[in-house]
């Protein structure tokens, strides 16, 4: 089943790694690529390694150059989706729409308003696949002949995959979740930024929207809520480091009363056992970011620290693949009946 596809923000870095994503998929035809200060460029010119799109002329992003594509992704910022996706209603009705960005990925208002400010955009499908949701039921079911779909954030996965398997099996106490993560720049988009330039980043590690303000927060708090059916609240504190990809996501919780520690493994298995793109790592051998480079993976390892009474859960994933754009492409295979896996690597690229 061929579908063509265009992609709204092409020139920034979810843009192009959707496109590199879907210029391996046996099914793509890449059609219109959009962006807004960067039309009328050449492709080549913002992202020189996609070769075979590299003489590809930027239109500008209007309801009119997305129109009529089976797919249109939307890589744009948060509160650019919104208005876009409601032209797009009208002008090309018929086509999956998907938002890479934040704009419609939380289902409380109120969260939105707090954390993003504006009106709330609305609240489409959810496009994390392997999200456990109380009753044993994954998020992967109502993917399924989905039109609306909204990737979650690259944080928000590392931190879920870490902590929903012990949240759903109740072998940790939800009620303190401590995540604190290092994360690649490409985290923080494309535009100039003086915090993020070489001469301030290289040998430095920053921490950054401490104290319960990141965006992503009340995101993590609706999965995790999801996996347990009763309210969830989290400590996050992300640290920007100086690596252009990945994530380490390194969560704790407290052990629940009278799990053993092969409990808490068992749970971990359980969740990811046939999960192609999750995996639990052997006991011993850690997660690290430069693993999962260029891959569609997310690297999973759990241990009990018998002392403090807690559990550790680190993932580590490429933000901008299973973090964004593979966790897209991965949607829109099972929102167009096609296999799941369909152009996802899952081989890293080492060293």
């Amino acid at each position: 089943m061929t579908f063509s596809v265009a992609v709204a923000g092409a020139t920034g870095y979810a843009g192009g790694e959707t496109l590199r994503i879907l210029l391996n998929h046996p099914e793509a035809e890449i059609g219109a690529l959009t962006a807004k200060s960067s039309a009328g460029d050449r492709l080549g010119v913002h992202h020189p390694h996609l070769l075979p799109l590299a003489d590809r002329v930027i239109g500008d992003t209007t309801a009119a150059n997305l129109a009529g594509h089976d797919v249109i992704c939307l890589a744009l910022p948060h509160g650019a989706s919104g208005a876009i996706a409601a032209e797009l209603e009208l002008a090309s009705p018929g086509s999956i729409l998907v938002d890479l960005g934040a704009d419609h990925r939380l289902e409380s208002a109120a969260a939105w308003e707090a954390y993003y400010g504006g009106a709330h955009p609305g609240t489409w499908t959810y496009g994390m696949p392997e999200l456990l949701l109380a009753g044993g039921v994954r998020q992967r079911d109502r993917l399924t002949d989905a039109n609306r779909i909204a990737v979650p954030g690259c944080n928000v996965t590392a931190v879920t995959f870490a902590l929903a398997p012990g949240i759903a099996a109740g072998v940790i106490d939800p009620s303190d979740l401590v995540a604190v993560l290092a994360n690649g720049l490409s985290g923080a988009g494309k535009a100039a930024k003086p915090h993020l330039l070489a001469s301030e980043i290289l040998g430095a590690a920053s921490p950054y929207a401490v104290g319960g303000v990141h965006r992503h927060i009340p995101e993590i708090e609706q999965n995790l809520t999801k996996s347990t059916g009763a309210e969830i609240r989290i400590s996050f504190t992300p640290t920007l480091v100086p690596m252009a990809r990945g994530i380490l996501a390194t969560c704790t919780a407290r052990l629940a009363s009278g799990v053993t520690a092969d409990q808490v493994r068992q749970a971990w298995e359980r969740a990811y056992a046939d999960e192609p793109f999750v995996h639990l790592l052997p006991v011993g051998q850690w997660p690290t970011t430069a693993a999962t480079l260029g891959a569609n993976t997310a690297l999973i390892q759990v241990a009990v620290d018998e002392r403090a009474g807690r559990v550790v859960a680190i993932c580590a994933l490429d933000n901008l693949v299973k973090g964004t754009a593979g966790a897209a492409v991965q949607s829109i295979n099972l929102a167009l009946g096609l296999p799941e896996t369909a152009g996802l690597a899952t081989v890293g690229v080492a060293p």
